[in-house]
C-alpha cells in the first residue's frame, strides 16, 4: 500500500510540476466565467464528513506524502554531506507546518464529501466505520489493495496475451499474416 501511495504521490507531484511548466509557456487567456456559488455546508455536515475522511483511513494517504517529498528533496540536493545535517534539521523543524498542511487536506477532502453526500448519509457511513466490521474493513484495506495491485497486473498481462491471440486469429481469417 505504501508503495502504491508513494507512486501516486510522486506522480501527482510530477504532474503538478509539469502542469505548472506547461501553463507558464501558454499565452494568457481570458478568465473563465465564475461558476455558480456552491451551497453552504453547515459545520455539523463538515464535521461528519471529516469523521468519514479520518475513520475511512483516507488520511493514511496524506501521511505518506510528506516523508516521500522530504526524501525527494534530499535526493535533489545531491546528497551533499556539507548540507545533510542542516537539511535534516530544517525538515524536522517543518514537521508542525507539514501537519497543518495535512489538516488542510483533510478539510478539503471533507468538503468534497460534504458537497456530494448528505449529512445523514455521511452519518451512516461514519457509523459503519466505527462499527467492528467497519474497523476491520479499514484495517485490512491496505493489504487488500496491495493484493489487488498484483492481481490487476497478472490480469492485465493475461488479457493482453488473450487479446493478441484473438486479434491474430481474426486477422489470419481475413488473409493477413500477423
Amino acid at each position: 500500500m505504501t508503495r502504491i501511495l508513494s507512486c501516486l504521490a510522486t506522480a501527482s507531484l510530477a504532474l503538478t510540476l509539469a502542469g505548472s511548466a506547461a501553463l507558464a509557456q501558454q499565452p494568457a487567456r481570458p478568465a473563465p466565467a465564475q461558476p455558480a456559488q456552491a451551497p453552504q455546508i453547515s459545520p455539523s455536515h463538515l464535521a461528519v464528513a471529516r469523521d468519514v475522511v479520518v475513520l475511512s483511513g483516507m488520511t493514511r494517504t496524506f501521511d505518506v506524502i510528506p516523508p516521500e517529498m522530504n526524501e525527494q528533496i534530499k535526493k535533489n540536493m545531491g546528497g551533499r554531506p556539507e548540507v545533510a545535517k542542516d537539511l535534516d534539521q530544517v525538515i524536522e523543524g517543518m514537521k508542525p507546518e507539514m501537519e497543518l498542511q495535512k489538516q488542510q487536506m483533510v478539510t478539503t477532502a471533507a468538503k468534497v464529501y460534504a458537497s456530494r453526500m448528505s449529512e445523514a448519509d455521511l452519518k451512516e457511513i461514519a457509523a459503519f466505520f466505527k462499527s467492528p466490521i467497519g474497523k476491520k474493513y479499514v484495517e485490512t484495506q491496505p493489504q487488500i489493495l496491495d493484493s489487488m495491485v498484483v492481481e490487476i497486473q497478472n490480469w492485465t498481462k493475461q488479457l493482453a496475451e488473450y487479446v493478441m491471440v484473438r486479434v491474430r486469429a481474426e486477422m489470419t481469417k481475413r488473409g493477413h499474416q500477423m
